[in-house]
């Protein structure tokens, strides 16, 4: 009962705003609402399942986002005769360095092995360089003011989800195979500094997303809303509503986006709940107990870290695509690790670490209060200030302060829930 109540009153609150603002905005909420929920759902399999503290969600978003630029858009033959193929043979050619200086490390004698990975590493770094600079500097050349990227692969954008869970997947696996040995929060460190480097990177590498220029005019899984108020049918069925083309066409888009994001939901919520309920969710939840005992029952432990650590990232990754697709353009500078970071993990906290209802729970309910509470704090303090001098100082003071609520409110609900209920609304059993 608690559970449906809560998840009653979460859905009045979209409900209301719809009634009260419009039904396009209650429509936004309820979009962004489902990537998040997403999101806290991944963050929730790493902490709440295996209590890895991952700091890096961020990296993993855009990882998805970049996937929906790498797999829909259409590729850029021009760039591609330009420098495409030098760039890939740079890129093999860093992935052969690697490989030989990990053969190396393993094969070769302790008193000689540092000196030739030195070696490998060193000479195949220049020789990337030589190869990947000029590809770049030829891509970057072709029409920089629209392209100056080498595109994607012209496939429908629905694939770039699951494409982007196989991406932050992979990168995962990278990380985790380097960073899970180490102590919480010596994880934490690495995965915020890798996130940092992944969004560096999408900012920098003009010939991979465009950088900061932005890639814009996304391929799109709905139709158009120009396409909609051309058709005569559809005008017909948006008077018999008593709504105007414009407003229908609209609300059927963020409709049909609303439906896409729910199935996708609930197909991994059901994976999560069985995942969780199975004998491999309980022994990840004896290992995050207790790691000791669960290594003398002879568990892998790091093993099993690294198929949850994947598996989380996974779910941001798909999330980071949705959401790309949502907005209709990737915009690696929107990426900013600390602030969107601490967003998904307060969902996670407030909604009930460990159990994914409450993830889920958390992801809606922390976006509305996000979304919601500037304009609400503007109709308080407009209240609380009706009665002040137009020119007073305080009055111009508490109207300015209206852009801070957002972090404050975060603030002060997980303070709130620490102290009344320490194990989030909904607690795991």
């Amino acid at each position: 009962m608690r559970t449906l109540g809560l998840f009653a009153l979460v859905a009045a609150l979209i409900i209301a705003t719809g009634v009260l603002q419009s039904w396009n905005s209650a429509l936004i909420i309820l979009n962004m609402g489902l990537v998040s929920a997403i999101m806290a759902l991944g963050v929730n399999l790493q902490w709440g399942l295996a209590g890895l503290f991952n700091v890096g969600v961020m990296g993993f978003v855009a990882l998805g986002g970049l996937a929906v630029v790498l797999t829909s858009v259409a590729p850029v033959p021009e760039a591609w005769a330009a420098g495409g193929w030098r760039v890939l043979a740079a890129l093999a050619l860093g992935l052969v360095a690697i490989v030989l200086s990990v053969v190396a490390w393993k094969r070769l004698p302790r008193g000689r092995r540092g000196l030739a990975v030195a070696l490998i590493a060193v000479g195949g770094f220049f020789l990337y360089r030589a190869v990947l600079d000029p590809g770049v500097d030829a891509v970057e050349a072709v029409n920089p003011a629209a392209t100056g990227f080498l595109g994607g692969l012209g496939l429908p954008v629905l694939l770039a989800w699951p494409v982007g869970g196989l991406l932050a997947a992979g990168v995962a696996w990278v990380i985790g195979k380097t960073a899970l040995g180490l102590r919480s929060d010596y994880l934490a460190i690495a995965t915020l500094g890798i996130a940092e480097i992944i969004i560096a990177v999408m900012k920098n590498e003009d010939w991979l997303a465009r950088g900061v220029k932005n890639v814009i005019g996304l391929p799109r899984p709905v139709p158009y809303e120009v396409d909609l108020q051309a058709s005569s049918s559809f005008v017909e069925t948006a008077g018999s509503l008593g709504l105007d083309a414009t407003t229908a066409s609209t609300l059927y888009v963020k409709l049909g986006y609303s439906v896409l994001f729910t199935v996708v939901l609930v197909v991994l919520l059901v994976l999560a709940q069985l995942a969780l309920n199975s004998p491999w969710g309980r022994m990840m939840r004896a290992i995050r107990d207790n790691e000791e005992a669960a290594e003398a029952m002879g568990k892998d432990v790091t093993a099993r870290h690294l198929q949850i650590f994947i598996l989380g990232s996974a779910l941001c990754g798909i999330a980071g695509a949705m959401m790309t697709t949502l907005d209709g353009q990737l915009t690696p500078s929107s990426y900013q690790p600390l602030r969107y970071t601490f967003l998904v993990w307060v969902m996670v906290i407030v909604g009930g670490s460990g159990n994914n209802l409450g993830a889920v729970l958390g992801g809606f309910l922390i976006w509305f209060l996000w979304v919601q509470v500037e304009p609400i704090g503007q109709w308080v303090m407009g209240i609380v200030t009706s009665g002040m001098a137009d020119g007073s100082a305080i009055k111009a003071h508490l109207l300015d302060s209206v852009q801070h609520m957002r972090l404050l409110t975060m603030g002060v609900i997980l303070l709130l829930v620490l102290r009344f209920a320490p194990r989030g609304l909904l607690p795991e059993r």
